[in-house]
């Protein structure tokens, strides 16, 4: 396989009858612009039959000259409407000749476009976002980017099924297919580049060897990982992961709260749940929020990040909010997760 046959960008849909009803409307355009030419310098042209040139048989004579057929009846006889001809109503021939086999066009060009988009998709390819593994853990965690502002174009799926890929590509994301372990499959998806890397594959030794990789090719993204055992944590953060999700025991641990409390299962599913009820965001603290406690706090908090450690709500250590403190809340899904609280946009922006 050809390095770039292996990037796949989603693809930009024309509807057929549009398509057919533009192609149409040129050949016709170029039809009578050939009738109004002929008919204009009709003095320069015979016919056969009674040495007149009228405007039905300016029509007869586009007709038959672009479409090759040339029964040569009606002909040009002086040398301006030779002259007209050769300038002209040949190129126009060929225009029309082009419309009429645009599909084929299309097919014999089709290699140069995909070239071409794919050259300008990596000049653009920066500071993005890489997820390996397009399978239910990877779909829900584009879906939550999406959910939280982050554009189509910012993200670049990776999977070795073709079939994930397409579907990938029908809702708009551009995909590579390959093994993710392989460094020139991470290159291809600008992992060099990327500013974060999700790695979700089926299997915990394809994670750990993908994680290594990815973190050679790039040391300063940030990687989140997912993983099904909790022995292979250590392994996931020697390779290089930032964070690490154990899959299986949160959602044992989920299972089992919501057996002991229906209603904290309640809760837990609509705080994992995008777009509905609550939401676990991040977000900083704002001027007004400053020397206050997290109790004090308009929205519910969690966890304060200071200096790049969290610290629960409680924490002693955390005193009272600075300036540069992240919040970790729960806040409702109506609001974007990741904006300011309303009324504090200019207080920031004076604070700055």
């Amino acid at each position: 396989m050809e390095p770039d046959a292996a990037v796949r960008l989603p693809l930009v849909a024309v509807h057929p009858f549009r398509a057919i009803a533009r192609r149409f409307a040129i050949a016709l355009l170029v039809l009578l612009g050939v009738v109004l030419i002929v008919y204009l310098d009709r003095d320069g042209y015979t016919d056969t039959a009674d040495g007149e040139v009228s405007l039905l048989d300016s029509f007869y004579y586009a007709t038959v000259s672009l479409s090759t057929t040339g029964y040569g009846d009606i002909a040009p006889v002086s040398d301006q409407a030779r002259l007209v001809n050769v300038l002209l109503i040949t190129p126009l021939r060929v225009l029309f000749l082009i419309v009429l086999i645009g599909t084929t066009l299309e097919a014999l060009t089709e290699r140069s476009r995909r070239e071409w988009r794919l050259s300008r998709w990596r000049r653009t390819l920066d500071d993005h976002t890489v997820v390996v593994g397009y399978g239910v853990k990877g779909r829900s965690a584009v879906s939550t980017l999406l959910a939280n502002g982050m554009s189509k174009d910012e993200i670049v799926v990776v999977d070795p099924d073709p079939t994930t890929i397409a579907d990938a590509n029908e809702r708009g994301l551009a995909a590579v297919l390959g093994d993710a372990t392989r460094a020139d499959v991470l290159r291809r998806a600008g992992v060099p580049t990327a500013r974060q890397i999700i790695v979700t594959t089926g299997r915990d030794d394809a994670s750990v060897l993908c994680t290594l990789t990815a973190r050679q090719l790039n040391p300063e993204a940030e990687i989140v990982a997912a993983v099904r055992d909790s022995d292979n944590v250590g392994l996931m953060r020697q390779g290089g992961a930032d964070s690490v999700v154990i899959s299986s025991d949160a959602v044992g641990r989920i299972l089992g709260l919501a057996t002991v409390s229906p209603a904290l299962g309640q809760v837990l599913e609509d705080l994992i749940a995008s777009g509905e009820g609550l939401e676990v965001a991040e977000r900083g603290v704002t001027p007004r929020e400053e020397g206050k406690t997290p109790k004090q706090v308009e929205d519910v908090v969690l966890a304060v990040v200071r200096d790049e450690t969290v610290l629960p709500y409680h924490s002693p250590a955390i005193g009272h909010l600075v300036r540069g403190d992240r919040l970790i809340v729960v806040r409702p899904s109506e609001e974007l997760p990741w904006a300011r609280r309303p009324g504090s946009e200019a207080e920031d922006f004076g604070h700055a």
